[in-house]
């Protein structure tokens, strides 16, 4: 099967929520790395009313054929109804690291 490696985007409303949705798809061998970047801004549109909140992104680095455990995965940890969760295809990539990504989410 040819390797089709995704990042996939997710925001948590806490520190300790993206650790534990990060720890998990990396235990679970849904996701070969996870990155947490925080605190970002998020300005959204939710239920009528604008919101500006601190939130903190999860980048995921895994293959395609994940994405729908991952995304089980994340839903069932996640304190939101409605959890951003986006995948964006890798164009590109070293070539050693791409093979990396593979053999960790095997």
């Amino acid at each position: 099967m040819e390797l089709q490696p995704i990042i996939v985007l997710v925001t948590c409303g806490s520190e300790e929520e993206a650790l534990k949705i990060a720890n998990a798809l990396v235990e679970g061998q849904l996701a070969a790395c996870v990155n947490l970047i925080s605190p970002i801004c998020s300005i959204y549109r939710w239920e009528g009313k604008i919101w500006d909140e601190k939130e903190w992104l999860l980048v995921i680095k895994t293959q395609k054929n994940k994405f729908d455990d991952l995304e089980k995965k994340v839903k069932s940890l996640h304190s939101y109804s409605v959890p951003e969760i986006i995948a964006l295809p890798i164009i590109e990539g070293s070539s050693s690291y791409l093979k990396w990504l593979s053999e960790m989410t095997q």
